[in-house]
């Protein structure tokens, strides 16, 4: 039997009447769609053809299909790390750069996605090292977009010191640092001034949240070395993965980053290109 996940955001309005219509054209195809407790409730589902609700999230399907934005994509390829499984996403978001289709391609974008029609990139990712006082919920944290290491809300500036291979770099007070891989260098690490890095280069980018400094500039770190982030602040610090808080790092302690490589699997349309990508979510660069 075809199987494919289905994941949509918050915005139930949004994705309903395409949701019915992805279930119409799933049945006509012999593809189930499998959708859990959380999106069974949230649409008010019941089974039927196309259709299997309350469904848990499960390796063995040929695709996961996003309806949503980057939030809801980078979910997808989170859940769907390291298991070949393809995340095919129709933007729902504000940019959605890493959709593979625009609302406007609704209908060739689910045509696309039942047929197989389309190609595949892998994505990869941050995976954070540490003991479990400081990330309790996991051993190992994986970013696909970036960590963002920030002060707690009201508290003062942050003094963060990175080191690569056990050599420190540099030491910059700040309300803190941003680790990104090339996909996630788009999002926050822009913001901050830090570098894009096309898709296919491998390696990191580390960029400070607004620094006070005249000097503090972005590294690219190449994919073999290990970053060490030090707080050598007075209070602990928040680590967001993705977007998400996951823990914080103590006044003294540290955090290890390193760069892994063909973690997630993202579908594009044939002949998709990064610069064109860049290009219309971002406009185009001046000539």
């Amino acid at each position: 039997m075809r199987e494919i996940t289905v994941f949509t955001h918050r915005r139930v309005e949004d994705t309903t009447a395409v949701l019915e219509r992805l279930a119409e054209q799933a049945a006509d195809a012999g593809v189930t769609l499998r959708l859990d407790e959380e999106e069974t409730r949230k649409h008010g589902l019941r089974a039927g053809p196309g259709i299997e609700v309350d469904a848990p999230v499960k390796d063995s399907v040929e695709l996961c299909l996003v309806l949503g934005g980057d939030g809801t994509i980078l979910s997808a390829l989170q859940r769907y790390a390291a298991t070949g499984v393809p995340v095919f996403a129709i933007n729902f978001g504000e940019i959605g750069f890493l959709a593979t289709v625009e609302p406007q391609e609704v209908e060739d974008g689910i045509r696309r996605a039942l047929s197989g029609d389309f190609e595949l990139l892998q994505l990869p990712a941050i995976v954070l090292d540490s003991d479990e006082s400081l990330l309790p919920k996991r051993r190992a944290w994986m970013a696909i977009n970036d960590v963002a290491i920030h002060r707690k809300e009201g508290e003062r500036v942050a003094e963060l010191a990175y080191a690569l291979e056990g050599e420190i770099v540099g030491s910059v007070r700040c309300d803190g640092l941003v680790v990104a891989t090339p996909a996630g260098s788009t999002g926050y690490n822009l913001a901050n001034g830090g570098p894009v890095m096309a898709w296919g280069v491998e390696g990191l980018v580390v960029s400070f949240i607004a620094p006070h400094s005249l000097t503090a500039r972005a590294l690219v770190v190449a994919p073999g070395d290990r970053l060490t982030i030090h707080n050598r602040s007075r209070e602990p610090l928040d680590i967001a993965v993705d977007g998400r808080p996951v823990g914080d790092i103590p006044a003294g302690g540290t955090i290890d980053a390193r760069f892994v490589n063909e973690i997630g699997t993202i579908a594009q349309l044939p002949g998709s290109s990064f610069y064109r990508r860049l290009r219309e979510k971002f406009g185009r660069l001046a000539s």
